[in-house]
């Protein structure tokens, strides 16, 4: 029996779950710090069987002490210590298209892929620092978010930039593929055909937001490019944006390259819209009575509307549509206004089963499934992680 820590570590939260070995895997914890750098961070664990620890405060003010105060609590907890920790890393460039064990060289890579994603890999690299420094000898594997997206051809990860400039790595690489490759091996053990012979768009709608077409099992574009700012609205992020608006802040506004940075990740998307909140379920509470977050909500579905028609249109058809994320799940008004009007694309909800969130929302005569699904990355990094510790 092997036991599997895994981290996964974002802008604002870190998850974390202990796994033991088996097919499948069992959790024998999983846990989330939240609000990181708020007075109200907090710190909840649902262990086997039921039993949760929830909302204790965690007073965690940056990314090392949210760390510290987990490598705490799993130190004091009765579980077994792990042989393996997996981590979540954002980006691997250019040069990781698989999981790869944590080396010295592994570090130093990533490290100068810092400014590909600012605000995803130095949090996750804190976390292979302290896991090294306080689990010391127990094998650490990094699994990238972007390795997934390695399948899509030269025209999708292009742009249009001079070849110098793209020497420097600079390209589409698309991210959220560890969330898409659960999806897709769970759409294979439920016998889902199109995973793997199929037209398939998986919508991950959260706080983070993309979608990825894939056709016969592999993924062929994606929504975010060069980083996770890229794309869907998001729920502080811009999304895809005209260079010339940050030129214009940078040159016209006299905004720093900080600000500018500070903007695009933390005040924009639908925090930036609302003025209010960047969480969607506020936001659907207050439409009705606040313009604003109405629009925040319309921008929202409308530009995830758009984007889907173009990975469509990629496809050549349609015949299997996935939601997840927190809003792609439990939001069945925000999936109703997405598929608004797709019909010409084989796109048609049963109302009653998308109020109910029931697995498949699509109605009978739709030309395409709609399923929700609830993806597990931490999963997905605890047997990527396994694999890869047992080949050495």
């Amino acid at each position: 029996m092997k036991y599997i820590l895994v981290f996964n570590a974002g802008s604002s939260s870190i998850k974390f779950a202990l796994y033991a070995s088996g097919a499948p895997l069992q959790s024998i914890y999983a846990g989330e710090l939240t609000r990181i750098g708020s007075s109200g961070s907090t710190l909840s664990v649902r262990h086997r069987g039921g039993a949760s620890s929830g909302g204790e405060p965690a007073g965690a003010s940056g990314h090392e002490a949210a760390f510290r105060r987990i490598f705490s609590w799993i130190q004091s907890v009765d579980a077994p210590p792990p042989d393996i920790i997996g981590h979540r890393l954002v980006h691997g460039g250019p040069l990781y298209a698989d999981p790869a064990i944590v080396t010295p060289e592994l570090l130093a890579d990533i490290g100068r892929l810092v400014p590909y994603a600012p605000e995803h890999l130095p949090p996750a690299l804190k976390g292979v620092a302290l896991a090294a420094e306080l689990m010391a000898g127990v094998p650490q594997v990094a699994c990238f978010d972007t390795a997934f997206h390695r399948s899509m051809p030269e025209v999708a990860r292009m742009y249009a930039l001079p070849e110098p400039v793209r020497r420097q790595g600079v390209q589409r690489y698309g991210f959220h593929g560890l969330s898409y490759q659960y999806l897709l091996t769970e759409l294979r053990r439920m016998g889902e055909r199109s995973a793997d012979r199929g037209r398939v768009v998986l919508a991950h709608l959260g706080h983070g937001a993309s979608m990825v077409a894939v056709k016969d099992g592999k993924s062929v574009e994606t929504t975010m490019g060069f980083s996770p700012a890229g794309g869907l609205v998001m729920s502080t992020r811009t999304g895809d944006l005209d260079p010339g608006v940050l030129l214009f802040l940078l040159e016209e506004a006299g905004m720093s390259p900080q600000e500018v940075k500070e903007m695009v990740n933390r005040r924009s998307g639908l925090l930036g819209v609302s003025a209010e909140s960047d969480d969607m379920r506020d936001l659907l509470e207050l439409e009705a009575s606040d313009p604003a977050a109405r629009l925040a909500v319309d921008l929202f579905c409308y530009q995830a509307r758009k984007h889907l028609g173009s990975l469509i249109a990629v496809l050549g058809g349609l015949d299997l549509l996935v939601f997840t994320g927190g809003i792609g799940e439990h939001a069945p008004v925000i999936r109703s206004r997405i598929c608004n009007g797709l019909e010409c694309m084989g796109i048609a909800l049963d109302e009653r089963r998308n109020g109910e969130n029931a697995a498949v929302i699509s109605a009978d005569t739709a030309g395409a499934v709609i399923r929700v699904m609830q993806t597990d990355e931490e999963q997905m990094i605890a047997g990527e992680a396994l694999r890869l510790a047992l080949l050495r």
